[in-house]
């Protein structure tokens, strides 16, 4: 079973270009790579945290995927920075940032939490600007990291050599809603609106579709290598 998350909705537009919001190409590419493991793979149950626009919260979007005990967990989202040259996939797990930069992604991914009512009581006090919260809730739930990375590598392995995007790579930060799913899981930033060149990409039928074959290929591969070890 798998669970696939189109990041943001609803009131929480996550990061934009000039022709797209990230909520809209998240669900898109969320809903094909989706299409796709339901066709070519019918033994898999998928699951998705959201089939429209409508907001859900970090802490429901984990609540859901450990409710249904998946076996993993896609996180999709598109990137933003300051300097619009900035391009490229790239794809997270959990575990310390080995760059610093990384910090300014888990923080903006991290800030919706702001959005929700009590969120001190139900995020346990985490704040997404505080570099302590960002260590401490790293320490913790790394028991899936191992696969995590195995399945992080497939997809940006797939990403270069088949649908022709530039890696950035697979790295560790600090993602509440990584760190809060009971399984191997991964948050996919599938290019940068903020770059014209590559939001026009994004923005297509056929962009779309060989982003979301790649994760869908990733996800073949690394079923075929979780059963050949089991």
């Amino acid at each position: 079973m798998v669970v696939i998350d189109a990041g943001h909705g609803g009131k929480d537009n996550g990061t934009h270009g000039k022709i797209l919001q990230e909520k809209e190409l998240a669900l898109k590419i969320a809903l094909k790579v989706g299409a796709y493991i339901e066709k070519n793979l019918p033994e898999v149950k998928v699951i998705y945290t959201r089939k429209d626009d409508r907001y859900l919260a970090l802490d429901e979007r984990a609540a859901i995927a450990n409710k249904a005990k998946a076996d993993l967990f896609i996180c999709i989202h598109a990137n933003a920075n300051k300097n619009t040259k900035a391009f490229g996939t790239e794809t997270f797990v959990m575990g310390p940032s080995k760059e610093g930069k990384n910090l300014e992604v888990s923080k903006r991914e991290n800030s919706v939490i702001l959005m929700d009512e009590n969120y001190h009581e139900r995020y346990e006090g985490f704040d997404p600007n505080s570099p302590e919260s960002n260590i401490l809730i790293m320490l913790t739930q790394m028991a899936y990291q191992e696969s995590s990375l195995k399945f992080a590598k497939k997809v940006e392995d797939q990403f270069k050599t088949k649908v022709g995007r530039s890696s950035r790579g697979v790295k560790q930060d600090v993602f509440w809603v990584l760190w809060s799913t009971a399984m191997p899981s991964v948050l996919i930033e599938t290019g940068f609106l903020t770059n014209s060149e590559e939001e026009k990409f994004l923005a297509s039928e056929k962009g779309q579709d060989l982003i979301a074959s790649g994760i869908y290929r990733a996800f073949k591969e690394y079923k075929s290598d979780v059963e050949s070890i089991n």
